[in-house]
C-alpha cells in the first residue's frame, strides 16, 4: 500500500508542515490536538512519525481490493454492529484522497441551469441555518457482489462487504435548495468534489454523479459533516459529503463543494457510457451491448447478509445455532428474511426488525439444527414489500458486475 502519497502533500519543500494542514491531522487522528495553537510553527506531532496514512485507523482484517485509487472490502462477518462504526465501513474511492483540507475556508456552492441565482454557505452556516437531522443509512457499492458473477467482469472484485450503514448528521438538501431557491425545470442534481484524478491533473474529473431532483429532496438526503457523532472521517469524505441511502454509494459526492441542479440528466464524469449502468434487456452472459442500451442504477435490490456466525464455523452435534444479519432492499423495506441449510429446498423464516428509519437496513436472527454430522451451508434469502426475492446462485448477468444481490452464504462444519 502507497501509504506515504497523503504525506508529501502536508509538508513544504523543506519538510516542514504546512499550516493548512491542522485540520487534516486532526480528522485523521480523530480527535483535537490539545494545545494546538501552542505547537511550534510546522511541527508535526509524534503520533504521525512522518508518515500521514489515511487507512490507518481501518480493522485489521479488512480487505484491500486496490489502494490507487482505495477500495476496501469488510468481511461480512464484521458487518456485525448494528451501526456501522468508521473502522469497519468499506472505502470506495475514485480518485486520490484530497491533498489539502481548508476547513476554515470550505464552501459549499449551489448552481447549476435550474438555480435561480448561484449561493454559497460556509461549514458554519450549514450547521447554525438549517435545522440539523441525523438518520441511519444505507450506502452500497454498485458493485457489491461483483466477485461472483460468472464469467467474470473487469472491476474489482466485491464480495459481500461493499455496504455500511453508519448514522449521518447534516442539513436536508431540500432545506438548502428551497433557501437557495430552484425553478420548475430542475430535473437532476450533480455534485461536484475535491479528490483527485489519478493523474494528478487538476484539469480531469475524477467523478461527478448525481440524482433526479425527486430524490434529492427526499427527507433522508442529507448534506452531512458528521458521521456516527463524529466529523466524517477524511477518507469517508471530510468536511463534507453528500449522502443518498439506498441508491448506489456513488452518487453520495466526498468532499463536497458543489451541487449543481440541472435542468437535464446529468452528465459529470461517470453519469455517461456504461458507468454504473446496466442493460435494458437481459442479455447473455459474456455479451456487451452498446451504451445506447443501458440505464442508470437508481434504487439498489433486495439484499441482506449473514454477520454471525463466520463462515468455517465447526459446531458440536446436537448445539443450536444463532444467526443474525442484516437486510436492505433501496427505497423499499424487506418484508421477509428465510433461512436454509439444505441449499434452498426448504426456508424457514427468521425474525425480522423494522428499520430505524426509512432507507436503514434491518436486522434478522433466526436459531437453526441440524439433523446430523457433516457440511452444510447456510443461506439467507430476503423478500421486499412489493414481493421480489433475492435470487439463489446469482442474479441476471451483465457486463459491468453491478448490482449482484445473490443469496448470501456461510459454511459450517457440525462435529
Amino acid at each position: 500500500m502507497d501509504s506515504t502519497q497523503p504525506t508529501s502533500s502536508l509538508f513544504n519543500r523543506r519538510g516542514f508542515l504546512k499550516t493548512s494542514s491542522l485540520a487534516t491531522l486532526t480528522s485523521l487522528l480523530g480527535t483535537n490536538i490539545v494545545f494546538a495553537d501552542r505547537m511550534p510553527k510546522n511541527y508535526l506531532p509524534l503520533v504521525f512519525d512522518g508518515q500521514i496514512d489515511p487507512m490507518a485507523s481501518k480493522h485489521k482484517n479488512m480487505v484491500v481490493l486496490n489502494d490507487k485509487p482505495w477500495n476496501v472490502e469488510t468481511p461480512a462477518y464484521l458487518l456485525d454492529d448494528a451501526v456501522t462504526p468508521a473502522d469497519k465501513m468499506f472505502i470506495r474511492n475514485n480518485g486520490l484522497i484530497p491533498e489539502s483540507i481548508d476547513v476554515a475556508n470550505w464552501k459549499l456552492t449551489i448552481n447549476g441551469e435550474s438555480v435561480k441565482a448561484p449561493k454559497t454557505y460556509t461549514l458554519n452556516d450549514l450547521k447554525t441555518k438549517f435545522k440539523p437531522y441525523t438518520y441511519q443509512l444505507v450506502l452500497e457499492c454498485g458493485g457489491n457482489g461483483r466477485a461472483g458473477y460468472f464469467p467474470k467482469t473487469s472491476g474489482n472484485q466485491w464480495t459481500e462487504g461493499g455496504v455500511s450503514c453508519a448514522e449521518w448528521t447534516g442539513v436536508r438538501l431540500k432545506d438548502i435548495l428551497a433557501d437557495a431557491g430552484i425553478t420548475d425545470t430542475a430535473v437532476y442534481i450533480g455534485y461536484y468534489g475535491q479528490d483527485l484524478h489519478l493523474s494528478r491533473d487538476p484539469k480531469q474529473p475524477v467523478i461527478s454523479r448525481g440524482v433526479p431532483i425527486t430524490k434529492a429532496l427526499e427527507d433522508e438526503t442529507l448534506i452531512a459533516w458528521a458521521m456516527n457523532g463524529q466529523d466524517i472521517p477524511l477518507v469517508h469524505g471530510y468536511p463534507l459529503r453528500l449522502v443518498v441511502g439506498g441508491w448506489p454509494a456513488s452518487v453520495s459526492g466526498k468532499w463536497l463543494h458543489t451541487i449543481a441542479v440541472r435542468n437535464k440528466v446529468h452528465d459529470g464524469a461517470k453519469m455517461t457510457g456504461k458507468s454504473y449502468r446496466v442493460p435494458i434487456h437481459p442479455v447473455q452472459p459474456g455479451v456487451d451491448p452498446p451504451a445506447s442500451e443501458f440505464r442508470i442504477i437508481e434504487s439498489m435490490p433486495i439484499k441482506s447478509v449473514i454477520t454471525f456466525p463466520q463462515s468455517g464455523l465447526e459446531l458440536p452435534m446436537g448445539q443450536q445455532l444463532s444467526l443474525r444479519g442484516h437486510a436492505w432492499a433501496g427505497d423499499r423495506v424487506a418484508k421477509e428474511l428465510h433461512v436454509s441449510i439444505d441449499f434452498g429446498e426448504t426456508w424457514q423464516k427468521a425474525d425480522l426488525k423494522a428499520p430505524k428509519n426509512r432507507l436503514a437496513w434491518q436486522h434478522w436472527a433466526a436459531d437453526v439444527s441440524f439433523p446430523t454430522q457433516g457440511y452444510y451451508e447456510v443461506w439467507a434469502r430476503a423478500t421486499d414489500d412489493k414481493g421480489v426475492s433475492q435470487p439463489m446462485v446469482m442474479p441476471q448477468w451483465n457486463p459491468e458486475g453491478y448490482i449482484n444481490n445473490a443469496c448470501h452464504r456461510i459454511a459450517v462444519k457440525v462435529v
